[in-house]
């Protein structure tokens, strides 16, 4: 399909000037028709990528474009809207005026120290937030941030490679890995679980990069960058620019771990790391794009303007009503069969405890809502509210039925997969090596589909951990097992023999 100026896309954003493009697909400055202002457009083709599992990808990237509209942080652009048009995906996002940070640190060589601070710390305050829902940007480089005419930092593309990066095939559908290898943390580029600490890494990759003019990892292909990235020490930047204080040096070093577990615990730490190398309050130069404004004026407008009337104060919300219970429950099987799933969950959150009241707290009526809000809540990628949900289910459902019923069973797979989600991978290593018993007793009914996905879950954990050598030994052995059962050719036999590929070259 070929995209031309004067495109209308979704009968409503009329493209303008092409400002990106990539392998995957190209953004566009375009006019919004229906609000008449100015917005980006970025349209994916996941058919170049994603072969036969265009569909999946379709309807993954519509669900991760949901979620993270729901993140709000002003260093986020806006997401305004998203879908499908024929082969292409399309995400209609806020425009933001500035230079993104390749092009700034281009410009500016070497970049001053003190800028790599105010930018690495505004990214902080960015992936924190983006880390409580819980979301994993998992392609953090200068290309995905922008810096405003005010200093402020902006981060884009939060979802779309989540969406695009979900798993071992990010380096085989096309022969050359999706990403940007430069900035892949080890247990990413392997195809181990992705968590918060894949994203500082990243963070610690582009710090390096502004600090001393280069990534540290670079390679003429995917396979020796990632084999750098696993063996090679980084160059600590003060050997390169001496007056790099050894404070920023240490931080950049344990940003750049090769295991996760010995990268700072969360954005929150490396932010107070970096707070007392900010800049004290003062007077900016008045340049723009300068990164440390927002911290030399907190809040100060942009550019400096009159004062402007105090808003008046909204009314107060109307008093709400008991809820019918009934006509809540045909109204969230309306909204879910719409695909509007975050007014379900809301509706599902309210609705619980008037059920709990008329019903009883056990009853089948609750028991039901229960078990849909939980699900929908993972549809919606709200994780963290969904696993207190799921442990409750499990409990009940274990103390009426037993350990090994395949219902409360299949509450703790759900909820472990909400903590490998949430970037807890030892917990969510934990849960499933205490499920994969169960699952591989029912070997004897010939379904042994669970637990080759507990098996296949545990190897990638184990990467994302760092034990390579177990994860090898888990996933070698699943794949003998699946190849005896369904033949070499089958989807995960592939999916498990190209991870243990790789493996094996970074091994050797």
């Amino acid at each position: 399909m070929t995209v031309t100026t004067g495109r209308v896309v979704a009968g409503r954003y009329e493209l303008a000037t092409l400002i990106g493009q990539g392998g995957m697909g190209q953004v566009w400055t375009a006019y919004d028709r229906r609000l008449d202002r100015r917005v980006a457009v970025k349209l994916l083709r996941p058919d170049k990528v994603a072969g036969q599992e265009a569909d999946e990808l379709r309807r993954r990237f519509l669900r991760e474009c949901r979620v993270t509209a729901q993140v709000d942080h002003p260093g986020l652009v806006t997401v305004h809207d998203a879908g499908s048009e024929g082969e292409e995906l399309f995400l209609v996002m806020q425009y933001v005026d500035g230079a993104d940070l390749a092009d700034h640190f281009a410009e500016h060589d070497p970049y001053p120290w003190q800028w790599a601070v105010a930018v690495a710390a505004q990214l902080c305050a960015v992936l924190s937030a983006v880390h409580a829902v819980p979301i994993v940007h998992r392609d953090l480089k200068p290309r995905n941030v922008m810096v405003k005419q005010d200093g402020t930092v902006t981060v884009l593309d939060l979802g779309v490679a989540s969406v695009m990066d979900s798993d071992t095939t990010r380096l085989t559908h096309t022969g050359s890995p999706i990403g940007s290898p430069a900035y892949m943390a080890p247990e990413q580029a392997m195809g181990g679980a992705v968590g918060p600490y894949t994203d500082l890494y990243a963070l610690g990759v582009l710090l390096h990069e502004l600090l001393s003019g280069n990534v540290p990892f670079a390679g003429s292909t995917a396979l020796g960058v990632l084999h750098r990235h696993l063996y090679e020490p980084p160059l600590p930047v003060r050997r390169l620019r001496p007056e790099v204080p050894e404070a920023l040096e240490g931080l950049v070093l344990r940003l750049l771990a090769k295991d996760p577990q010995h990268r700072p615990a969360s954005a929150q730490e490396v932010y107070e790391h970096l707070a007392p190398l900010l800049p004290a309050r003062g007077t900016p130069t008045g340049a723009p794009l300068d990164p440390t404004r927002p911290f030399l004026r907190p809040h100060a407008p942009w550019p400096d303007r009159a004062r402007t009337p105090a808003p008046r104060p909204a009314p107060a919300p109307p008093v709400a009503e008991q809820p019918d219970v009934a006509a809540a429950i045909d109204e969230v099987k309306h909204l879910l069969g719409a695909g509007r799933i975050t007014q379900a969950v809301d509706i599902l959150g309210a609705i619980l405890p008037a059920a709990a009241q008329q019903h009883g707290e056990h009853s089948p009526v609750v028991r039901t809502l229960r078990k849909q809000y939980a699900a929908t809540l993972m549809d919606d990628g709200q994780y963290r509210r969904a696993l207190p949900e799921l442990r409750r289910l499990a409990d009940e459902r274990a103390t009426e039925s037993g350990h090994a019923d395949p219902q409360s069973l299949r509450y703790r797979y759900d909820a472990a997969q909400c903590l490998e989600q949430l970037g807890e991978p030892a917990a969510a290593l934990a849960e499933y090596r205490a499920l994969l018993p169960y699952y591989e007793n029912q070997y004897v009914s010939g379904d042994p589909a669970l637990a080759h996905d507990v098996r296949r879950r545990i190897g990638h954990l184990l990467l994302a951990l760092g034990d390579r050598a177990a994860a090898h030994d888990m996933l070698g052995r699943l794949l003998l097992d699946v190849e005896r059962l369904h033949g070499p050719g089958h989807p995960l036999a592939a999916d498990v023999r190209r991870t243990l590929q790789w493996l094996g070259q970074v091994r050797g």
